[in-house]
């Protein structure tokens, strides 16, 4: 915890004091909540999402922004795909909850309007909302330049369950199949870390090209984020057996933790990391913890199926031109522990450590 705590502390970031007063805030904010009839609120705070009754019907919600990608592509200049990144943090959450999505309205607030700017970021929440076949409903345009330095992004989405349909993991059990889809890159997480590896630990550009990389460095980071709606919304409609989706982002592999079941997760076959995440280890002495702590490593997004249903869900992904395959499997276990053999990494809570009776069997 210690490792991951100083390696956010260094980029400008405190998740212990985040960690306090989100605790705080939770407890306030549930002394809103009705007990019964319309909107009543179905799941408890820390899921990807969450669902209220309305009409005996469930409506899913979300929100999350972009954080600081905005960084990125103010350095470059380019402003016309991180629309993308806002609707697949938040889609890709509501997925979560089993709820289709339906409609998002975003928030960009600005130090000055740039008419050129806003317009380029309008292409990209079109283009992303085409991705997750929703609607771009509405949203807020606020200048703050005593606030705000360059820009912010962020989105608030709605959608639709059956309330008997509702996903939280609560079925998830011994044996059941840890199915990974790879990300295509670093997606929308970690950005400050990897921010500091790149432009203040050294003094790498933005058009700076590695090896690694068939792209330049900036091209890299402001890649966006892939959208999982279309596949899920199939495997969803199609599968039975599918006890949870996990969105895999900040956190990393830690996500399959918030399951509602008293389960842990073995995970023995992991998806090759994109050469960004050695790079940013490599340059920013990033220990293998606190990498798989901060990024999905690769891991984009989780489905976790009975064994009869791996199969078919693995050929549904494959025909949405996803790369997936097992990665792992859950294991009973009330401290929801997560295992990384081939890492030797041992997860709990928020925390990645160094698996040292792994080391001593290898041995």
């Amino acid at each position: 915890m210690a490792a991951r705590r100083d390696a956010y502390k260094e980029a400008g970031i405190d998740t212990t004091e985040a960690d306090v007063g989100l605790a705080r805030l939770v407890r306030l904010i549930q002394d809103t909540w009705p007990q019964s009839g319309p909107g009543r609120v179905l799941l408890p705070i820390g899921y990807f999402a969450n669902v209220v009754e309305m009409d005996g019907a469930g409506i899913a919600l979300c929100t999350d922004g972009v954080g600081s990608k905005t960084i990125i592509a103010d350095r470059m200049r380019k402003y016309d795909t991180i629309g993308i990144d806002c609707v697949a943090m938040n889609v890709n959450d509501m997925i979560c909850v089993g709820a289709k999505p339906l409609s998002l309205v975003d928030y960009i607030a600005v130090a000055h309007a740039d008419a050129a700017m806003l317009d380029a970021i309008g292409v990209g929440l079109r283009e992303g909302a085409r991705k997750a076949n929703i609607s771009i409903s509405g949203g807020e345009i606020a200048q703050l330049k005593d606030i705000v330095k360059g820009f912010d992004l962020a989105g608030m989405a709605v959608g639709r369950v059956d309330l008997d349909k509702v996903l939280c993991g609560k079925g998830v059990g011994e044996g059941d199949i840890v199915i990974g889809v790879r990300s295509n890159g670093i997606h929308s997480n970690g950005l400050s870390l990897a921010r500091k590896a790149f432009f203040e630990d050294h003094t790498f550009g933005i058009e700076h090209k590695f090896d690694d990389l068939d792209v330049t460095l900036g091209e890299e980071l402001l890649r966006p984020t892939d959208i999982y709606v279309p596949e899920a919304m199939e495997i969803l409609q199609s599968v039975q057996g599918v006890k949870a989706l996990i969105n895999i982002t900040g956190d990393g592999l830690l996500n399959l933790a918030r399951v509602h079941a008293d389960v842990g997760f073995e995970i023995g076959n992991l998806i090759d990391p994109h050469p960004i995440f050695s790079l940013i280890a490599h340059h920013g002495a990033v220990p293998d913890n606190t990498m798989f702590e901060v990024f999905n490593m690769g891991i984009g997004f989780c489905y976790v199926v009975d064994p009869a249903a791996a199969d078919q869900t693995l050929a549904i992904l494959k025909k949405h031109g996803r790369h997936a395959q097992r990665i792992g499997h859950a294991v009973a276990d009330r401290e929801k522990i997560i295992r990384v053999s081939q890492r030797r990494l041992v997860g709990k809570h928020k925390t990645f450590a160094v698996d040292d009776r792994a080391a001593v069997r290898a041995s």
